[in-house]
């Protein structure tokens, strides 16, 4: 009798699950893909044939969509291919194509708005406009979906690969983005964490916009115009990610503050005009009105110029970075002598001469990456080729031996004689 009574509860709550999740279906090859939708129930998963499904779809209930990598949707060249307008919505191995570009209207592959818990993954999109769009969503997981936008476009006619307006609590993870405008868009979004991402041939690889904590972990952009261009945001972790190959900056600070930068390997970011005209140079890193924050264990090599810094960018932390055969490691101008170490640990500079007679790794001579020799190199690039000369040498050590003829600079009273492994801290 017990275990009767114990198998009947068994029943009753295996018929609750199955009326929660809905049921499954095997959607039929000639279906109309939207008159399924409508009659279907809340949680239901529909398994999608190989087949390609024409039109403008609209998910207004709990649904699963599988597409088991074998099924298109073609959005017939206008609007969104698939919009969703109810939470719980998961869309999965869709292929995804042939949507709208009207940039003014957002049109999109796969738009989502004013929903939670959404979850997208394993699609792939090939269109002009949008590929990923949501807006005023609480709760998403975008996952190893594949975006790539129209190459035969202008960058800026193109919509972004993935844009999140207004969204808190994301994960966009895995994700390969390429030939859209910018790869991933972030605007007025909270905590979100972006990681892992593949960002290629694109104008900005990652674009943040008053977002505030949030992460930004090992994506890579290769071949963009800038790698990460993050403005007017807040308690941002950057950590682990590469750059490589951009043309104007491999990282870009505007109005950002109290943020962690580290890990990153920033490198051949060079300017498409060679030699660089002045002020046109390729930028590893370049910080705008930028303060409060920690650049640690990061690599800046082999680009026009290692960091740039100006506008009142002043307060950071700065120790620990390999700066490695930039043609100019560091220009700022400041009101004021800025240090850049932190508790006895410097940078390393590959274009340090000084000694280390004690042999504890540090040097012995505090370096200066931008006297006001390398301003007068700035201003006048023609002079470069007097760089090592005798004449320049001895005004570079008129300028150490009387600081009061000096203005204020960078200072690396640490310098590392060789390169540390950078120590992760993500």
């Amino acid at each position: 009798m017990r275990n009767l009574s114990a198998l009947i509860r068994l029943c009753v709550c295996l018929l609750c699950v199955n009326t929660a999740f809905g049921k499954t279906f095997m959607v039929p090859l000639e279906a109309n893909l939207q008159e399924v939708i409508d009659q279907s129930n809340a949680g239901d998963i529909l398994i999608l044939p190989a087949t390609t499904f024409i039109g403008n779809f609209i998910i207004d209930k709990m649904l699963v969509l599988d597409g088991m990598n074998k099924t298109v949707i073609d959005g017939s060249g206008r609007g969104n291919a698939i919009e969703v307008t109810a939470s719980h919505v998961e869309l999965k191995g869709l292929t995804i194509r042939n949507w709208g570009y009207d940039l003014t209207a957002t049109d999109s592959g796969i738009k989502v708005k004013h929903t939670e818990h959404i979850t997208l993954v394993d699609n792939r999109l090939q269109g002009d406009g949008f590929g990923i769009y949501l807006e005023s969503v609480q709760t998403a997981t975008v996952l190893r979906n594949q975006v790539q936008g129209n190459s035969e476009m202008r960058a800026a006619d193109r919509g972004n690969g993935i844009h999140l307006t207004n969204v808190v609590d994301a994960a966009v993870v895995d994700n390969v983005v390429s030939q859209t405008r910018d790869g991933l868009y972030i605007i007025n979004s909270q905590q979100n964490v972006l990681r892992n991402n593949r960002l290629s041939d694109l104008r900005f690889g990652i674009h943040y916009m008053y977002s505030y904590n949030n992460e930004i972990s090992e994506n890579s952009s290769l071949n963009v115009k800038v790698g990460y261009a993050l403005m007017s945001s807040n308690n941002l972790k950057v950590v682990n990610n590469r750059a490589e190959n951009c043309e104007d900056y491999g990282l870009l600070l505007n109005f950002v503050n109290k943020s962690q930068f580290s890990g990153n390997t920033i490198l051949k970011i060079r300017s498409s005009m060679q030699p660089a005209v002045s002020g046109d140079e390729g930028k590893a890193l370049f910080v705008y009105n930028s303060t409060n924050n920690e650049i640690h264990a990061n690599r800046f090599a082999n680009s026009d110029m290692g960091i740039h810094l100006t506008a009142g960018s002043e307060q950071n932390k700065v120790y620990n970075n390999q700066f490695v055969d930039n043609e100019i490691q560091v220009k700022y101008v400041s009101s004021r002598l800025q240090e850049w170490s932190e508790q006895g640990v410097g940078n390393y500079w590959s274009n340090y001469v000084g000694w280390d007679l004690d042999n504890d790794g540090v040097g012995d001579s505090a370096f200066e990456p931008n006297d006001d020799i390398d301003k007068l190199f700035w201003k006048y690039p023609e002079s470069k080729v007097l760089m090592d000369s005798p004449a320049v040498l001895l005004l570079r050590w008129v300028q150490r031996s009387f600081p009061v003829l000096k203005s204020p600079g960078v200072k690396d009273s640490f310098p590392l004689i060789r390169p540390q492994e950078l120590p992760i801290d993500g």
